[in-house]
C-alpha cells in the first residue's frame, strides 16, 4: 500500500522561507512524474491547484505565480520530493499536497500547512 507523506510547514513573516518534503512509500516514486498542489483556505479539497511539476527525469515547470520564488527536485533514491519556497507572500498561505501528475486519489497525504503572516 502506497503511503504519501508531506512535511516541513509552519507559519513565517512576508518574505519568509520554508522548505516542504514529502516522502512517497512502495517503490513507485521513480515512476512518477509529480507535483505539489495547493489547497487555499476555505476551498474543497476538488479545488487543489497544481503549482509545480517535476518529471522522473528532473524536468520542471512552474505556474507564473511562484516562478522564481519556489523550488521543486526531487531525490529517487531516497523516494522524496522537495519543495524549496523563498519570498513567501500571505497569498501564499494554504495546505500543500504532493501527488503524482496526473492526480491520482490514492495519492493524497494529510498535507502541510503553510502561513504566512505578520
Amino acid at each position: 500500500q502506497v503511503k504519501v507523506v508531506e512535511s516541513g510547514g509552519g507559519s513565517v513573516q512576508p518574505g519568509g522561507s520554508l522548505s516542504l518534503s514529502c516522502t512517497v512509500s512502495g517503490s513507485i516514486f521513480r515512476f512518477l512524474t509529480m507535483g505539489w498542489y495547493r489547497q487555499a483556505p476555505g476551498a474543497p479539497g476538488e479545488q487543489r491547484e497544481l503549482v509545480t511539476t517535476i518529471l522522473t527525469n528532473g524536468s520542471t515547470a512552474y505556474k507564473d505565480f511562484v516562478r522564481g520564488r519556489f523550488t521543486i527536485s526531487r531525490d529517487n533514491d531516497k523516494d522524496t520530493m522537495y519543495l524549496r519556497m523563498k519570498n513567501l507572500k500571505p497569498k501564499n498561505k494554504a495546505i500543500y499536497y504532493c501527488n503524482s501528475v496526473p492526480r491520482r486519489a490514492t495519492l493524497w497525504g494529510q498535507g502541510t500547512q503553510v502561513t504566512v503572516s505578520s
